[in-house]
């Protein structure tokens, strides 16, 4: 990293069939988040167009409507990156992909397409296929979202790629438990095994489709530590400082301390072939 950064999560409401009002919230929210200091604001999976799988043909957006144009006018006037969960048009014929657009001023918009789909998901959206990693404010970052983060071998990529902050936007409904106990058990590891900072965020209240979303917003430090939290019932903004220096030691080749360790440096990849061949029996 090459300097502090702020970082922003926002647990958002967003109603199916309403884009331009979830539109309204997102550029809402990135008021408050600039007049924090924030330069990266993360937004929940499908925050734009709401999350209803059944739903998505439908609703989507490509990268040059004018839906995208004026998100990407919100970042360009309000001078942060701002991450956001939509429905993305595919080819003709293709199913949409469920997208995490990334919109920076001076930048061209870039996308990040979900990976891993979940069972009920697979019948409505196009998986994506690749692991980008992304660069603003002097930080490399990347997205994976929701059901991506119980795949492990996806953060060890993130990382290896240079990646120092991790995303992890969520539509989890209030049915899947309590959000805060099941983050807790596995993506604090995400940050600890690969030495990244990891933000999570989630949709909150009612989808206008009879579902109901949890909400929450948790970030890890670079150790598995919890740096901040929310997890309120509402709309909230959960902001909070990256330090660089911290981050830049556990990568640095001058480290000398067991705490200190960049685990990923001291892999056997020349043992792990098994893990790509072996099938679930």
């Amino acid at each position: 990293m090459k300097k502090d950064i702020r970082v922003g999560l926002v647990q958002l409401r967003a109603e199916v069939g309403e884009t331009r009002r979830n539109l309204k919230r997102i550029c809402d929210w990135a008021q408050k988040a600039a007049q924090q200091g924030i330069n990266f604001l993360c937004f929940p999976e499908s925050a734009l167009h709401g999350y209803s799988p059944k739903d998505a043909q439908g609703l989507g957006d490509s990268s040059d409507s004018s839906i995208i144009k004026e998100l990407r006018q919100c970042a360009s006037d309000l001078g942060l990156t701002l991450l956001v969960g939509m429905v993305e048009q595919a080819k003709q014929g293709q199913k949409p992909y469920l997208s995490q657009i990334i919109v920076s001023p001076n930048q061209e918009p870039a996308f990040y397409r979900k990976v891993h789909l979940g069972r009920s998901e697979r019948d409505y959206f196009t998986p994506g296929t690749e692991f980008p990693v992304f660069e603003a404010e002097g930080i490399r970052f990347a997205v994976g979202i929701c059901w991506d983060w119980h795949f492990p071998e996806m953060a060890g990529i993130y990382s290896l790629k240079g990646a120092e902050l991790l995303f992890a936007p969520h539509a989890s409904p209030v049915v899947a438990g309590d959000r805060k106990e099941i983050w807790l058990r596995y993506l604090g590891a995400r940050a600890y095994d690969n030495s990244v900072y990891l933000g999570a965020c989630n949709l909150v209240g009612p989808n206008n489709r009879g579902k109901e979303f949890s909400g929450g917003a948790l970030l890890f430090g670079p150790k598995g530590e919890v740096l901040a939290e929310n997890f309120k019932t509402g709309e909230e903004l959960l902001a909070a400082d990256l330090s660089a220096e911290r981050l830049n030691l556990l990568r640095s080749p001058q480290r000398d301390s067991m705490k200190d360790s960049f685990f990923l440096a001291d892999r056997r990849k020349e043992l792990y072939k098994e893990l790509i061949e072996l099938e679930v029996k």
